[in-house]
């Protein structure tokens, strides 16, 4: 539901859309947008009234599904070998160790396209997985960043280690700064969930940690500003021009 989920999935390659309902009345451009779309990709288009439209999109208001809901194949997970064999030289990966909140998973997703992250791995348990909140939440991401399950974390976190990345993970308590560390070619972002952050494991696992500093009274920041803090800073280094002397 809503304009840029649904955009996104007609536009993807990796989605089935079986049907679109928008609200009648809703002659917006973007609505018109979506009707063809969905015309160029023999979807069927069906106009009904706002109650029938809260309705599919799960009693959600017209503020989250903007008068436009889409029925969708679900979004199958990738395979984690092939997205590492498919990464390039200088790639970026995210993973998320328990990450449960839809809202922020899909918040994670929206800010891993932003940066040109590669994939999201996320944990087979105790996850939130590929929703239509996550989707939502995402704004369309979900068809760009691929996502896979792994079965252990810290298992892969080795095997990521193996593939020449260095994996650096976010740690309230870390002493090194996020802006004090020099990524290298190959970054794995590691991310802890809600209110605990990452496990012990994890934690242990990862060739470094940083932390964000938080004003006095100031517990933590959502996980999704805490990785975009950190992925941009990754994408300074790189696009960092050193300026001529003199």
């Amino acid at each position: 539901m809503g304009f840029n989920a649904v955009e996104s999935a007609l536009e993807s390659d990796r989605r089935v859309v079986e049907r679109v309902w928008v609200e009648k009345g809703r002659d917006r451009a973007r609505v018109a947008r979506i009707k063809t779309l969905a015309r160029r990709h023999s979807v069927p288009v069906e106009e009904v009234d706002r109650a029938r439209l809260e309705r599919l999109a799960g009693g959600q208001t017209r503020s989250a599904h903007q008068g436009v809901v889409a029925s969708v194949a679900a979004l199958p997970y990738a395979e984690p070998e092939d997205l590492l064999d498919a990464s390039p030289p200088d790639a970026i990966v995210m993973v998320l160790d328990e990450v449960e909140d839809p809202r922020n998973l899909g918040a994670l997703v929206r800010t891993a396209a932003a940066a040109g992250v590669s994939a999201v791995f996320i944990p087979e348990r105790r996850s939130a997985g590929l929703s239509p909140t996550v989707a939502r939440a995402a704004a369309g991401a979900v068809e760009k960043v691929p996502l896979a399950r792994v079965g252990n974390i810290s298992v892969f976190l080795r095997v990521l280690k193996e593939r020449g990345y260095w994996t650096v993970g976010l740690d309230a308590g870390a002493e090194r700064a996020w802006d004090a560390t020099e990524f290298p070619r190959r970054v794995a972002l590691v991310v802890g969930g809600e209110g605990h952050g990452l496990r012990r494991l994890v934690r242990e696992s990862c060739d470094e940690l940083v932390s964000l500093p938080l004003a006095a009274g100031v517990e933590s920041l959502n996980v999704s500003v805490a990785a975009g803090i950190c992925l941009y800073e990754v994408l300074r280094q790189r696009r960092a021009v050193r300026a001529p002397e003199g």
